[in-house]
């Protein structure tokens, strides 16, 4: 999303912006989970990123329900900050070292992605809100909810297991 580059005379096209941004946020976040999900060595964070692909493609076609709703087609709009995003979680699918400290960095990676997306939800759905389009930010709130709950289940990982794993890993320094 180029904010500096466009010009915006209703909250309405704004709004379409940021949907179009967060659809081609998941179109890239449901390529990246399945590697993430291959990469991570505990068998919980793996269900965790095998189940948050399945809502992934759900939050995709309620973004394009909310598009349609919106009078527009569902194209997307480059997402420059997940594709950053996305990188930076490649950089961790690809590390070498203890499989435990990956682990580590892949939710560390996740949780970058995941308080991205909540907070581009949140901005939609006041937008929303704002215009009076309650269908359209209640279908908001509901991926919105389900970001958050996909952050504290990987905070429940790390605190439960995947850090004090990764804590006894050995050091070269």
């Amino acid at each position: 999303m180029a904010l500096f580059h466009k010009e915006f005379n209703s909250l309405q096209e704004l709004l379409v912006d940021q949907v179009r941004d967060l659809y081609d946020a998941e179109q890239r976040l449901l390529k990246a989970l399945p590697k993430m999900a291959e990469a991570a060595s505990s068998p919980e964070l793996r269900a965790c990123f095998s189940n948050h692909l399945q809502e992934t493609k759900m939050h995709a076609d309620r973004l394009e329900q909310v598009v349609q709703q919106l009078g527009e087609d569902a194209e997307a709009e480059t997402c420059e900050a997940m594709k950053g995003l996305i990188s930076e979680g490649e950089e961790m699918v690809k590390a070498k070292g203890d499989p435990d400290v990956r682990d580590a960095a892949l939710i560390a990676a996740a949780q970058r992605v995941e308080h991205y997306e909540m907070a581009g939800y949140g901005a939609a759905r006041s937008f929303a809100q704002r215009l009076g389009l309650t269908t359209v930010a209640e279908i908001l709130q509901t991926t919105l909810e389900e970001e958050g709950n996909a952050d504290k289940k990987l905070t429940q990982i790390a605190l439960g297991s995947v850090n004090p794993q990764a804590s006894r890993a050995s050091t070269t320094m």
